[in-house]
């Protein structure tokens, strides 16, 4: 799953992975994208995304320096610990929440000073093209790659879903986007959101 770990949307499908790897023959890998890459120069966006690109870039790069130094595992764990504190507990992102996430899960502190190195921004840039190139780029975060060995993989965005499903209800979700992942020639099916993200 490609994440931007501002994203609550993101947050509440990482989850139903999760939870559906518990029950079904699956494993999750987390891998980095980032709505700052993929709305910077754009001019045609909503005014809260232009006003926060900036800012939405230092989370992602303390992500991406720990998978530089730390590996997918550590990534992982972080999000958990980051997206906790975040989306869960309303704490606001800064170098003090990027501090005790990365206490929780034994890396080093210092991972914290990445939010302020914009050198991790090619990396990003990069990570982010991988996970949008197999799905297009008019969709954001999150996107779901699936690798099924002795077939090709494929991508999709979503699922957008709230609250994040749990037990049985994660697993047939994740037998039903398995199905549409692949079924050659799908590509979308969408209704209008009604409520935002059912977190807490």
């Amino acid at each position: 799953m490609f994440f931007d770990p501002v994203c609550p949307w993101a947050w509440l499908t990482s989850r139903w992975l999760l939870e559906a790897e518990k029950l079904r023959p699956i494993e999750v890998r987390f891998r980095i994208m980032s709505l700052s890459a993929l709305n910077e120069g754009r001019t045609d966006i909503d005014l809260f995304y232009q006003r926060n690109i900036e800012s939405w870039r230092k989370p992602v790069r303390v992500m991406m320096a720990t998978e530089q130094r730390h590996g997918h595992d550590a990534v992982r764990a972080l999000y958990t610990a980051v997206g906790t504190r975040k989306h869960v507990e309303g704490q606001r992102f800064g170098v003090g929440l990027y501090r005790a996430a990365l206490a929780e899960c034994g890396l080093p502190a210092e991972l914290a000073d990445a939010a302020g190195d914009a050198s991790l921004d090619d990396a990003v840039r990069k990570s982010h093209q991988e996970g949008m190139q197999p799905v297009g780029l008019d969709v954001g975060t999150p996107t779901v790659h699936v690798h099924v060995p002795g077939a090709d993989t494929v991508a999709l965005f979503g699922p957008v879903v709230t609250p994040a499903p749990r037990g049985d209800d994660a697993a047939r979700l994740w037998d039903g986007f398995l199905l549409m992942a692949q079924t050659p020639g799908f590509y979308e099916l969408k209704r209008s959101r009604t409520r935002g993200p059912q977190i807490r």
